[in-house]
């Protein structure tokens, strides 16, 4: 499943250590990384890709998937990564163009505070326990939400993506050790958390939605009303 990986350390090279493990992975063709880089938070807001020595060339158009994130973190791509690799373009995409949530990008703000260091990938797993566990031994906090099927943040296509994220790890809970399903359990009652509160926002704004809609119809047949009630009135008399 394709996915958008962002792994939030308390320092920079931890950060780097998350990106050589998930290479490593990658070689081990545990995982595919389409595209990685180490994303800054600046004092005054605003997000900055780290200067890399080893960035792999792009393997898809995965990169502006990274390119639109950072952006939308708080400021412009940091000069580490240029347009070759996809994601100075991407950092003027539309939020849902890039099909990324703004709930995601927002609870991945406020983790993300200044002096933090997030890895941000776009990957492609079949399960989430080994990039989970390179993670978490370096303490990092993972945050990965579905990017397959994801076309417009503003319908219910989060919920359907949170959704079967939540089915994969109810698959890995079923084949896991003891300790691995209690951290698993963990992730599914988020995600139901979440899916509850993002279907109830979504309800809530088609009830609204629905409900300008209906007065404006019925605003509209007051004023034909209204229009018709004060024309002037055409005498029918006896012919002459």
């Amino acid at each position: 499943m394709d996915r958008l990986l962002v792994v939030v350390f308390d320092a920079e090279s931890k950060a780097y250590e998350g990106k050589k493990a998930l290479q490593e992975l990658d070689k081990q063709d545990v995982i595919t990384v389409f595209d990685q880089a180490v994303v800054a938070r600046n004092e005054d807001g605003s997000a900055s890709v780290r200067p890399g020595d080893d960035l792999a060339p792009v393997r898809t158009l995965a990169g502006t998937v990274l390119g639109a994130l950072t952006g939308l973190l708080g400021g412009p791509i940091g000069a580490g990564i240029g347009a070759a690799a996809g994601l100075a373009a991407g950092a003027a995409m539309d939020v849902s163009d890039a099909r990324i949530s703004e709930e995601f990008v927002e609870e991945v703000r406020e983790k993300l505070t200044p002096e933090k260091f997030a890895l941000v990938a776009e990957i492609s797993e079949d399960t989430t326990t080994p990039v989970d566990t390179r993670m978490e031994a370096l303490g990092g906090t993972v945050y990965r939400r579905a990017l397959k099927d994801v076309k417009r943040a503003y319908r219910d296509d989060d919920a359907a993506a949170m959704k079967a994220d939540r089915a994969q790890l109810k698959a890995e809970r079923a084949k896991a050790d003891t300790a691995r399903k209690i951290k698993l359990q963990e992730r599914i009652n988020e995600l139901d958390a979440k899916i509850s509160a993002r279907l109830e926002r979504v309800k809530a704004r088609r009830e609204a939605t629905e409900a300008q809609e209906k007065a404006r119809v019925e605003f509209l047949k007051a004023r034909a009303a209204a229009m018709k009630a004060s024309a002037p009135q055409k005498h029918v008399g006896p012919p002459a």
